[in-house]
């Protein structure tokens, strides 16, 4: 096993003569020169279009045995890390293509996240799967793995996220709703709080989502099975728990989907630029500012909207990026460049779609599995990026074409149609917890309900059951495992 703190400045010295990276466009002659400052070249270099219609597949990293869930680089870039339904957890050399480090997770279901702990010499791993757990990977220098149980989701966890430049805070979300604050110094885990709807429609939301802002990591922002994306402020939660910490600071929702109750949210990121991506199921992608927050009462926006508000319409007004196609699977979205010059995103169709950030243009759409494109990830210092999907492997994409691509004819611009999957229940486990929910709203509005409300409660019912019975037989969801009843009682 090579060592796995090993310095990559031999690695970028060969990033840098590798060809496409000095390709056209990006400036080499003038530094060389001394026609162009050192930073000056370096954001020209990164930011180039040109470079951007040049991508092709450089590599694709072989050894996982199913889908591949997860990708994220390490802080300096030279460690690409990835989970899979295999439940394996790898770290690679990405470029020269060789596996540094392979290991079980420990656990018991597909890995659907997986992130290097900043400052710890790449030997700390946090990760998070469809079991719900939430689990701790020590590496050895002998190369020996332990894993340890951290936490459990009630339900899939879908994703973490590391407080900026910490080798210690990270935060996790899942479909139970419940979002949980870390701190591997102690091992102390807090539940921050339960994500709950505005009206009773679910039980709770099922998180998919949550990003910090680089910029202010006291601010997180989570997303779900609603149309809301919820901004939370950590420094006013009460740690000895005085207070109830489960109301947002800014609710965040472009205006047509205030009362739209068929979308979800998949992925979130954002900017250096503190700005927030949000990527809706069945819909599009949108780019929020800080001030276009509809306030902490999201009920108080929703009566606004429905009475035709234009000053709350004309100042919600986000960039939206359309093209791709968001129905099958739960999707991350990314900024791309050295001043998030550009929008990445995969798609149903599996091809991955770039969008200039200003203005919202399409100028990529690259071919990259034969099914679906789950993940995008950029290369924290240079002109590349690393995607996976349902296919078993990652490519790893660099600016290495000798002619700039055009974009293909037969783009899919239509809305796709709703497959439900935001709702999914592919476990016994799920249908049982949606059953005592609904019950538990049955008991607490009294005995004394009419006719109508009880129709409405079968009517429920008969859904929760076609919709578990239709997950288990075309379980596309993250290549989740499929179970029977008797699995309840094993």
């Amino acid at each position: 096993m090579e060592p796995i703190g090993e310095t990559s400045a031999s690695k970028r010295r060969r990033m840098s003569g590798r060809g496409g990276l000095d390709g056209p466009g990006g400036g080499v002659w003038l530094r060389e020169i001394g026609g162009l400052s050192s930073r000056g070249f370096s954001y020209r270099h990164r930011a180039s279009e040109d470079l951007v219609l040049r991508f092709e597949i450089y590599r694709k990293l072989k050894s996982h045995r199913g889908c591949v869930n997860t990708i994220s680089f390490n802080s300096s870039g030279d460690i690409l890390v990835s989970g899979s339904d295999d439940r394996q957890v790898i770290m690679w050399d990405w470029e020269i293509g060789n596996v540094k480090l392979s290991f079980h997770s420990g656990h018991h279901n597909n890995v659907f996240n997986a992130k290097i702990m900043p400052y710890t010499d790449d030997r700390r791993i946090v990760t998070c799967a469809a079991d719900g757990q939430v689990r701790y990977a020590q590496l050895a220098e002998s190369g020996s793995v332990k894993t340890s149980l951290l936490a459990k989701h009630h339900g899939r966890a879908h994703r973490l996220a590391i407080e900026p430049g910490s080798p210690h805070v990270f935060y996790s979300c899942g479909e139970d709703g419940l979002v949980q604050h870390f701190d591997l110094r102690t091992k102390n885990v807090t539940e921050l709080f339960t994500c709950h709807p505005i009206d009773d429609r679910l039980p709770v939301i099922q998180l998919n989502a949550i990003a910090i802002d680089p910029r202010d990591p006291n601010l997180f922002a989570v997303a779900g099975s609603d149309q809301f994306t919820r901004l939370y402020d950590i420094r006013k939660y009460k740690w000895d728990g005085s207070t109830d910490f489960g109301q947002p600071a800014y609710y965040f929702c472009p205006p047509h989907l205030i009362s739209d109750e068929q979308v979800g949210i998949t992925g979130l990121a954002f900017s250096d630029q503190s700005e927030l991506l949000v990527s809706y199921n069945d819909e599009f992608i949108y780019l929020f500012t800080q001030d276009m927050g509809l306030g902490p009462d999201a009920v108080t926006s929703e009566v606004a909207v429905s009475s035709s508000s234009t000053v709350l319409k004309e100042k919600v007004n986000p960039q939206v990026y359309k093209g791709h196609m968001n129905s099958e699977t739960v999707k991350g979205v990314n900024f791309f460049g050295p001043k998030c010059e550009y929008v990445a995103s995969g798609s149903d169709c599996g091809r991955i779609f770039i969008w200039k950030k200003r203005g919202g243009e399409l100028i990529r759409v690259m071919d990259a599995d034969e099914d679906v494109v789950n993940c995008v990830e950029p290369h924290p210092h240079e002109v590349m990026l690393a995607s996976s999907g349902l296919e078993d492997d990652v490519k790893i994409w660099t600016p290495k074409a000798i002619e700039k691509a055009i974009l293909p004819t037969n783009i899919q611009q239509t809305r796709p149609k709703p497959r439900g999957w935001m709702y999914r229940i592919s476990s016994p486990q799920d249908l049982l917890l949606q059953l005592f929910s609904m019950e538990r709203r049955r008991t607490d509005s009294g005995d004394d309900r009419d006719d109508s409300s009880s129709s409405a409660t079968g009517r429920d019912l008969m859904e929760l059951i076609f919709t578990f019975n239709g997950n288990n037989a075309s379980d596309s969801d993250d290549g989740g495992d499929a179970s029977g009843p008797e699995d309840l009682f094993n």
